[in-house]
């Protein structure tokens, strides 16, 4: 067997199966090659981001001797710092509380990006367009803009010091109705109509038609919002005045307490975000999934 290749102003050529099979493999190879760049590059991106984490926990798990050593290995194992951490502040109960507060809030504003994504995707009217640039531009604007107005707001309705107070004016994200208007999109509408048909109302359609279909989407949209309120430390410092409360506040209590004790330091900022970062390893392939399935129709 044989094959016939013919290129643009030149003869044929009959090329053997062996041959064929050959140049496939160089052009594989080629193919490879031509990517080891960009491998490259994203090895070196991912290695300047997860160093100062790594430095943070090689740094939290050193003698306090040691704390500043520049050696990239912990050399020396120790859990006093963990230990100190522990006895000295209440790192337990602000734990419990931020997780409260990060799933009461994730909670909260995954249900409004709901009702907002499926309003936008669902019906059309007068002004959808420019209503949802609107409520898409809200996202562009800097937190600092609105952080005294909400401030403001907090303290006349009596939140200070409560989760409330956090929970409160952030209870809509822009970012959680974007992303769920992109599935809701390429959701299709023939189940919808399907619905209707057997008299179900556009309430009944959400919630027994369109939820169930958008469980991956929704577990990573949770999962992003968790992790945006668990890191979120502006706001919750300004609000909760208590440092006992929350472990952002408690932390940088902590930091200003103990000054130049930075094996503490690390151990306690490393007791903060070892919950989040643990969500995030077992569970990343949701949130890769949401951002791959966002984009298609």
């Amino acid at each position: 067997m044989a094959f016939v290749i013919v290129e643009p102003h030149a003869p044929l050529k009959t090329v053997s199966v062996g041959e064929g099979t050959s140049a496939l493999r160089r052009a594989a190879a080629r193919g490879r090659l031509g990517r080891v760049p960009a491998h490259l590059l994203l090895i070196l991106l991912a290695v300047v981001s997860i160093y100062p984490v790594y430095w943070m926990f090689v740094t939290a798990f050193r003698p306090g001797d040691e704390a500043l050593s520049t050696s990239p290995l912990p050399g020396p194992v120790t859990l006093d710092n963990f230990a100190y951490v522990w006895k000295t502040i209440p790192m337990g109960g602000m734990l419990l509380n931020t997780f409260g507060m990060a799933s009461l809030l994730a909670v909260a504003q995954l249900l409004v990006a709901v009702l907002a994504s499926y309003g936008f995707a669902r019906w059309s009217f007068a002004g959808k367009k420019a209503l949802y640039l609107l409520f898409v531009g809200s996202w562009l604007v800097p937190f600092q803009v609105t952080m005294i107005p909400n401030y403001l707001m907090v303290s006349q309705m009596g939140l200070l010091n409560t989760v409330a107070g956090v929970v409160l004016p952030q209870l809509c994200s822009a970012f959680a109705v974007m992303m769920l208007r992109q599935h809701l999109e390429s959701f299709p509408r023939e189940l919808m109509d399907a619905a209707q048909m057997d008299g179900r109302n556009a309430w009944q359609t959400l919630w027994q038609v369109v939820i169930p279909n958008l469980r991956p989407a929704l577990a990573a949209l949770a999962i992003m919002l968790f992790i945006s309120a668990w890191n979120e430390y502006l706001w919750p410092t300004l609000i909760m005045q208590k440092s006992q409360d929350l472990v952002q506040v408690g932390v940088r209590a902590f930091l200003g307490a103990e000054g130049n004790n930075w094996g503490a330091v690390m151990a306690a900022s490393a007791m903060a975000c070892l919950p989040v970062f643990l969500i995030y390893v077992f569970l990343q392939r949701y949130v890769v999934d949401a951002f791959v399935r966002s984009g298609l129709k």
